[in-house]
C-alpha cells in the first residue's frame, strides 16, 4: 500500500510547524505588569515584523509540503 505523502513531505510539515511555533514564541512578551503604565517594547521590530514573517514562511512551507510530489523514475511511472 502506497502512502499519499512521502518522508520528505512529513519533514516539510514538521519544519513548517516549527517555524510557526518559533514565530509565535517571538511574539510573546512586551506587556506591562501595571495596566496603567505603557511599555513601548510591545512595538519592537521583533514582534511587529520578524515574528509574523517567520510564521507566514511556516505556513508557506506547510502548503509546499502538501503540494510537493517526489520525482518518479521512468520505469516506476509505466
Amino acid at each position: 500500500m502506497k502512502s499519499t505523502f512521502s518522508k520528505q513531505n512529513y519533514i516539510l510539515f514538521l519544519a513548517g510547524i516549527a517555524l510557526i511555533g518559533l514565530g509565535y514564541l517571538l511574539m510573546i512578551g512586551g506587556g506591562s505588569e501595571d495596566p496603567n503604565v505603557f511599555n513601548p517594547a510591545i512595538f519592537s521590530a521583533q514582534r511587529i515584523t520578524v515574528a509574523p514573517i517567520i510564521s507566514t514562511v511556516g505556513f508557506v512551507v506547510i502548503i509546499f509540503g502538501i503540494m510537493w510530489r517526489p520525482k518518479q523514475n521512468q520505469e516506476s511511472a509505466k
